[in-house]
């Protein structure tokens, strides 16, 4: 916290790489693809998913697998275990769980209202515990030669992957943390010319994702994609309008009410810790009106966080989070539980959500500091 830059894993990185007895797997967060560009020259906001996925089989990572898809996962437990605290009489207002700056913050400020916060682990996390469990079974390996590397927009998930909290694989689950700047220097280091390499796909088991996924990366990606599918586990069908733009934008709260199945679910997003404690404050003394909330450390959600290319640009950020939005309308499927992989996975591994297996391996608690 307060440090200048980051604290580079770069190196240790390379090592695993070139260490024989490793098998090196590598996941990229949503916002990666609509900024990595910007280091090689790209136009702000091009999507680049196709390239990036290239330019880390050509750096010598053994497996590449891209965090939309636990992204998706985390809806399914996410969005499972907001229809159970509505139906139940659980906590509520709900709170998101994927900013781990957000995550410290109210660990600091608001150890009082941590029940509120979804036991999710964030996405990150999610694909470090399947990696040495789901993914070392389908692969035959043990799971200690496996290193789980992160591609992510922000510098708190360095942290995050260090809590003696995410280790439920049985070991520490995300291994080394890069940032977008980080990954950018690696490609350069091995002389990649990244603005001519061709589109490749990520490896299908832990690498297909819907726009669901995708849109994690913006503000308001997170909640907009809960509710395209807690809206069809509570009433058993699907979402007509799938784009909820309410909650998109860069207004630094926006609120928005979805009917599901006669019961008006109030949601509301926050961006920038400041407008965290506007949300939060109502939330400690009573008065929310919610029953679902997303909160985001970075002001613009991941596609302005910490580890991005520089900017203070407002308006780069919200180019950056169309392109999620862009990416979102253009790909088959929309709905995190309409991925094929996701349903794999439940049906080989973890059973169902908010299940023993799940919520052994992909959920966790927070504690007061």
């Amino acid at each position: 916290m307060g440090a200048i830059k980051e604290k580079s894993c770069v190196d240790e990185v390379w090592a695993a790489i070139d260490d024989p007895e490793k098998h090196v797997v590598v996941q990229e967060a949503p916002a990666i693809r609509a900024a990595l560009g910007e280091e090689f020259g790209l136009a702000p906001g091009t999507l680049v998913a196709g390239k990036m996925h290239a330019a880390l089989k050509r750096l010598g990572f053994d497996a590449v697998f891209d965090t939309n898809f636990t992204a998706d996962l985390t809806i399914m437990e996410e969005g499972s275990e907001l229809v159970k605290r509505i139906k139940g009489g659980g906590v509520l207002p709900q709170i998101t769980s994927c900013s781990p700056g957000w995550i410290k913050f109210a660990e600091h400020f608001y150890p009082d209202l941590l029940d509120h916060i979804s036991t999710c682990k964030s996405p990150q996390q999610m694909f470090g515990s399947l990696a040495k469990t789901y993914y070392a079974e389908k692969a035959e390996m043990d799971p200690k030669k496996i290193v789980s590397v992160s591609v992510m927009p922000c510098t708190a998930k360095k942290f995050e992957a260090s809590r003696p909290e995410m280790t439920d694989s049985g070991y520490q689950d995300v291994d080394y943390v890069l940032t977008t700047r980080e990954l950018a220097r690696m490609i350069k280091e091995a002389g990649i010319d990244f603005a001519s390499l061709p589109d490749e796909e990520a490896e299908p088991l832990m690498g297909m994702y819907t726009g669901a996924g995708t849109i994690f990366g913006a503000t308001g990606g997170v909640m907009e994609a809960a509710l395209r599918t807690a809206y069809k586990l509570v009433t058993g069908k699907e979402l007509e309008n799938l784009d909820i733009t309410p909650v998109r934008g860069m207004a630094g709260i926006k609120e928005a009410t979805v009917d599901v199945d006669g019961l008006d679910v109030k949601v509301a997003v926050a961006h920038g810790l400041g407008n965290a404690r506007k949300i939060m404050d109502p939330v400690r003394v009573g008065k929310s009106p919610y029953h679902f909330i997303e909160i985001m450390a970075c002001p613009g959600g991941c596609v302005g966080g910490g580890g991005q290319p520089i900017s203070f640009d407002m308006a780069l950020r919200s180019t950056r989070g169309q392109t999620l939005y862009n990416e979102d309308a253009k790909l088959p499927y929309r709905k995190s539980h309409e991925n094929p992989s996701i349903k794999r996975l439940y049906e080989e591994y973890l059973e169902e959500p908010l299940g023993e297996k799940s919520h052994h391996l992909l959920h966790t608690r927070y504690k007061s500091r």
